[in-house]
């Protein structure tokens, strides 16, 4: 299967919120994004200051996606990005289109000097587990905790 991985440009917009609508809502079983909002993410990525993503497309069509987002670290004292997701259709899991867009955004992060890149996956997806250890993945110590943000916790 010949695969071309590369960054994300304006002529994929709608194909990609396809599949950025398709990773949310049918892969995690999230509610679907409000439409407004997922418009907004695709106008920072598009951007490419906060984050970037890196697309795989096979004969013209985009069946894979990866996203990293720019930030920092005390612990690691400087430039980190975070590999918030990464996604390949049904059709072409099993055949290295994972691989392909996982060394893109490692060798992304090694070419602008970040001093890691992080990631996570939810604790049932076994199968992202197994591969990201065959990738060379670490599980960290620390454990993730989230929050939805609301005015007056803690009071």
């Amino acid at each position: 299967m010949r695969i071309e991985i590369r960054e994300a440009e304006l002529a994929d917009r709608d194909a990609l919120r396809e599949l950025m609508n398709r990773y949310i809502f049918d892969f995690y079983h999230y509610p679907r994004p409000e439409e407004v909002r997922l418009e907004a993410l695709l106008d920072v990525l598009m951007e490419k200051q906060a984050g970037i993503q890196f697309v795989a497309v096979h004969e013209g069509e985009l069946v894979g996606f990866a996203t990293l987002y720019f930030t920092y670290s005390t612990l690691r004292s400087g430039k980190v990005v975070i590999m918030n997701d990464l996604f390949v259709t049904d059709k072409c899991r099993s055949q290295g289109v994972g691989t392909k867009l996982f060394r893109a955004c490692s060798q992304y992060a090694a070419y602008k000097g970040y001093r890691a890149m992080l990631w996570e996956t939810s604790k049932d997806n076994v199968e992202a587990q197994q591969f990201y250890e065959k990738m060379g993945g670490e599980r960290d110590e620390w454990y993730p905790y989230s929050i939805k943000p609301r005015i007056g916790i803690g009071d």
